[in-house]
């Protein structure tokens, strides 16, 4: 028999319509999770109380997840989760983890169930494809699987919302539960950014993605690598993404970006800015 857990976070896919707007629906996700299932499949059930608006996710709501992933052994893992912040989450699962021999299936929808949108051809494909897809944290999400740990959330409001960038396979952590101590960050180098505000946001962190221009430049100011320097040698971790979508960052293409290793910058490669950020939580 397989065993299946439905961890349910919340979402648009569990809301419906009140006189107030869409909120959501205690018992939604479940019943139609149990409607589609085999008769030889034994469902368990996991429902955060209250549920989650996926603007609110953090670092201590994916410990909570792994726990119960990791209390659940020998079941596929059906984990319901708002969009926003799915790309997130998805990298997340997917770093911590690495190696475990898990399978997770993150589904989500534009639309509730029940309302003409997503959510149900959403959740039946990730029913479908539970049980045979390989083991890794996956997205079930317009008539594809996607990877998770590279997502790219790239449209608002579309259904087909969701893309992947190919990101290198993910390898056991140094840990796998999260700090919710940590002050990190993701912080958009631009045009004309006042080295005070930078300063400012680095005092308050332990560490920063930075996000940088192109295949790795940033502006010529002779007060950034000062502030990179310092905050490196005092023991803070900078992570350098490009701000490109795709094709990362190559050290060394252009002299403009070379102060950036010279201070300890680490290269985030092809890493999205969430793949990232969660690597300085975990590593």
């Amino acid at each position: 028999m397989n065993r299946l857990l439905l961890l349910h976070t919340g979402g648009t896919i569990a809301m419906a319509p009140t006189p107030h707007g869409l909120a959501p629906e205690a018992g939604l996700v479940e019943q139609a999770v149990a409607a589609r299932l085999a008769p030889d499949t034994e469902l368990l059930t996991q429902v955060f109380d209250p549920l989650v608006d996926s603007a609110n996710i953090g670092p201590h709501h994916w410990n909570r997840m792994l726990d119960s992933i990791e209390a659940t052994p020998n079941a596929a893992i059906l984990l319901t989760h708002g969009t926003d912040t799915m790309a997130y989450t998805g990298a997340a699962l997917s770093q911590a983890l690495a190696g475990m021999g898990r399978t997770v299936m993150l589904c989500g929808s534009m639309v509730p169930l029940g309302m003409g949108g997503d959510a149900e051809d959403n959740l039946h494909l990730a029913l479908s494809a539970i049980f045979s897809a390989p083991p890794g944290v996956h997205l079930a999400f317009n008539g594809r699987l996607l990877a998770a740990e590279g997502l790219v959330k790239h449209h608002s409001s579309a259904a087909d919302s969701f893309r992947c960038v190919p990101q290198p396979p993910p390898v056991p952590p140094l840990r796998r539960r999260f700090d919710t101590g940590r002050r990190l960050a993701i912080l958009h180098l631009s045009p004309g950014l006042p080295m005070v505000a930078l300063e400012a946001a680095l005092n308050h962190l332990d560490g920063a993605v930075l996000r940088i221009y192109g295949a790795g430049t940033v502006m010529d100011d002779p007060a950034l690598p000062v502030l990179l320097a310092r905050a490196s040698r005092s023991g803070k971790r900078l992570r350098a993404v490009s701000q490109c979508e795709s094709g990362g960052l190559v050290p060394g293409s252009y002299a403009a970006g070379q102060m950036l290793w010279d201070c300890g910058v680490e290269n985030g490669g092809v890493e999205t800015p969430e793949a990232a950020l969660i690597h300085l939580w975990l590593n």
